[in-house]
């Protein structure tokens, strides 16, 4: 089992001591790797989609187990869990006025396992959320993605209200993962639950991104000139490269602790997948 972890060990050992213009360049490399393969074998590129809503499934279905079973929430923002619950309620309303179809259902199921968390968060175990780590400043991305939203929007022949909302939510989408990322560098520690809750992001992440590149790619750029003019088709690409990169560094190291065999990773950032459960002496209630 050491003998066939080891090729993986040396590759990665060898990407980390390189600097960071070369793990740049390496990342960008393997993502257009990544899609050249899945080009090749996914015919039908709005399966991609499907499968990002399901990933993102996966890792709401991780969190209430923890939730249930664990019986905590230690380690989780309630500040993510509140942005991903506003983003998918405003693109759940633009999908009922706008363009109803196997999206919505979708989004409908992850809306509601969303509130489910949030409650249990918020009421049921609120004794054990980490108030004072969870110190992410919500205004810094919801003020600046409702302005954007107002001056980059779909120009299209909906509502202008319906257009801004989209655009709303594509951008708050985008970033609404940076809240639990701030409170994983505050505690120093990631429980295995929440870790694989974050990878799950990233893994979905990963492939709406790859959904709309490869799209874009097989229409040789006409989907960009469908979505309208100006800078939105390019706001809609730049957002879903957004949302993959902030998540890839931490997909990175999850994926060498993995294949590592490691109990504990520590990352540039401070951050620490550990195994073992959040001390009492760290949860705080609401």
């Amino acid at each position: 089992m050491r003998g066939s972890r080891r090729p993986v060990a040396v590759v990665l050992s060898w990407v980390r001591r390189q600097p960071p213009k070369v793990k740049a360049f390496l990342a960008v490399v393997a993502g257009m790797a990544a899609l050249v393969f899945i080009r090749f074998i996914v015919h039908d590129h709005d399966n991609l989609f499907v499968a990002a809503e399901a990933a993102h499934a996966l890792g709401i279905a991780v969190l209430i187990y923890k939730l249930t079973k664990e019986k905590t929430c230690a380690g989780l923002s309630l500040k993510s869990q509140d942005l991903t619950a506003l983003f998918l309620a405003v693109r759940l309303y633009c999908s009922f006025v706008m363009e109803y179809d196997i999206h919505t259902i979708l989004d409908t199921a992850t809306l509601a396992a969303t509130l489910f968390v949030i409650y249990m968060i918020r009421f049921k175990l609120r004794s054990t959320y980490m108030l004072d780590k969870d110190n992410f400043a919500l205004y810094y991305v919801v003020l600046p993605c409702a302005g954007l939203a107002l001056l980059v929007h779909p120009s299209t022949s909906h509502n202008i209200i319906n257009r801004i909302c989209w655009a709303f939510c594509v951008y708050l989408e985008a970033v609404s993962v940076l809240p639990q990322l701030r409170l994983m560098q505050n505690t120093k520690i990631v429980e295995p639950f929440t870790a694989h809750y974050v990878f799950a992001l990233g893994v979905a992440r990963f492939l709406s991104c790859a959904h709309w590149v490869l799209q874009v790619l097989d229409t040789r750029g006409r989907l960009l000139t469908a979505l309208g003019y100006g800078l939105w088709p390019s706001m809609v690409l730049l957002s879903e490269i957004v949302q993959t990169f902030i998540l890839a560094d931490f997909c990175y190291y999850y994926v060498k602790s993995v294949f590592g065999g490691q109990l504990v990773l520590r990352l540039p950032s401070g951050v620490i997948v550990h195994v073992k459960a959040v001390p009492t002496r760290d949860r705080h209630e609401i």
